[in-house]
């Protein structure tokens, strides 16, 4: 056979058919509860010679009192300063020692607390959580000193655009009488009164295992987690007088957040720009699957709707995002993003039309390269211990399983055009609440121009 003759027979061999994957499934999970009410999740997974263990105790930032908010998050940056038995730096030692990562932080739902071990120091990690959970000192000192960087971290957030606008988002879109309108961390009038018998009080009127949830994954071969987990945890017992958790209640919008916010940053080269409406939560009628694809459409991507006018057409910014965030109830669809200044009231005028295009229905490309994407990327986004417990974690705070994942991922699959146009049209209506950071005296006059709604200019 020559070999042109070679050649045309391999040409003429025909392409097998390569089907599409199956929608990605969450690793299983087993469960028990201990008899103090901590529910414990356990995934083993082959392979994972680091351990990642997650706590989340349901703790809503409404416990917080008023004049005092900011505490919780005071105590979860405290709890592994000190214990009963060790100094800050002690501890800090024992955490070096075996190398053990840990760290807590507060956020809407509740407190979080993350270690990340070696396999073989597990039962040494899980001591450590446990002082940290159930014997922190709150020594004075460290208290005083997270309070000034806590104080510091306000100025600092007050600079920077995209956090002041997001500071501000909150203020304006929220009901003031809500804590959601108020920073995570608290303010400066509120955050310099705490001290540290308010931290200490704090923690033993709250965290408590009642309602709280342990996810450890990793691989675990000839580790018997839940015996590991009930030596170290099954003491730990709610304080006397502790609150139980309390069923979630969406946060009420103020009645006047449809408007414009500019924060006046004179001789700013960039306007940064945060857009807010209402969104649903994971348990929205109809099903999320739609919401995830729906952001990456309009602005997860540098190929979404805005970018590819915003960005690519007109040159305007590096990139603007969109999201659907889901909270315990309820939630926010977002959109932020810098441009250059001197595009501020034509860009923010193109943004608003892209997002209330949303209205009038998405593509079938859009919807199958939306759908394509989050499904088709999922086994690397979970291909790790720490991301499937980071997901298991947070997915607790709403009451939910990673059977959620699972279900969701093959909801997704159904997802097309049509469904995407009436989940866009549910929650947005062209209703937005809108905050620019950037020179008022610049931008104020083409930003009223628009005729977008009331423009309101904050100068401090």
């Amino acid at each position: 056979m020559s070999s042109d003759q070679t050649l045309t027979a391999v040409v003429d061999v025909p392409r097998p058919e390569v089907a599409r994957p199956e929608p990605y499934t969450f690793p299983q999970a087993a469960r028990r509860s201990l008899a103090n009410g901590l529910e414990v999740v356990v995934y083993d997974v082959p392979g994972q010679y680091v351990l990642s263990v997650r706590v989340s105790i349901p703790l809503p930032l409404g416990r917080e009192p008023r004049d005092k908010e900011g505490v919780a998050t005071i105590m979860a940056r405290t709890l592994d300063e000190g214990t009963e038995h060790y100094t800050s730096s002690e501890f800090a030692q024992l955490l070096e020692r075996r190398g053990v990562a840990l760290g807590a932080g507060m956020a809407e739902p509740g407190l979080s607390v993350d270690v990340d071990v070696a396999k073989g120091n597990l039962s040494y990690a899980l001591d450590l959580l446990r002082q940290c959970l159930t014997e922190p000192a709150f020594h004075e000192s460290e208290v005083t000193r997270h309070v000034k960087q806590r104080l510091a971290e306000i100025e600092q957030e007050r600079s920077i655009a995209a956090q002041r606008g997001a500071i501000e988002m909150l203020t304006t879109y929220f009901d003031p009488t809500e804590r959601a309108s108020r920073p995570t961390a608290g303010r400066k009038e509120s955050v310099r009164t705490i001290t540290r018998d308010d931290v200490a009080a704090f923690h033993s009127a709250h965290v408590s295992p009642a309602g709280a949830t342990l996810v450890i994954a990793g691989d675990l071969d000839g580790v018997d987690a839940f015996t590991e987990i009930e030596q170290a945890l099954g003491g730990w017992v709610a304080p006397d007088g502790a609150e139980p958790p309390s069923p979630p209640v969406a946060a009420a919008p103020s009645p006047d957040r449809v408007r414009i916010v500019l924060i006046d940053r004179p001789g700013s080269v960039q306007t940064e720009f945060t857009i807010a409406c209402p969104g649903p939560d994971r348990s929205v009628d109809g099903g999320w699957a739609p919401y995830p694809v729906l952001g990456f459409v309009l602005g997860g991507s540098p190929n979404a709707r805005i970018d590819a006018v915003l960005r690519e057409e007109k040159g305007f910014t590096y990139g603007i995002r969109s999201v659907f965030r889901p909270r315990r109830r309820g939630g926010l669809f977002l959109t932020s993003g810098s441009v250059r200044a001197d595009s501020t009231a034509e860009a923010l005028g193109l943004l608003l039309d892209l997002l209330d295009s949303g209205r009038d229905g998405f593509t079938d490309l859009e919807a199958r390269e939306g759908v394509d994407f989050i499904a088709m990327t999922a086994p690397s986004r979970y291909a790790t211990a720490d991301a499937i417990a980071d997901e298991a974690a947070g997915l607790a705070f709403e009451g939910l399983t990673t059977e959620f994942t699972t279900a969701n991922l093959r909801d997704m699959a159904t997802v097309d055009a049509d469904r995407l146009h009436a989940a866009y049209r549910w929650f947005v209506d062209g209703q937005w609440t809108v905050v620019v950071v950037g020179d008022a005296a610049a931008h104020a006059d083409g930003i009223r121009a628009l005729g977008r709604g009331e423009v309101t200019v904050i100068t401090s």
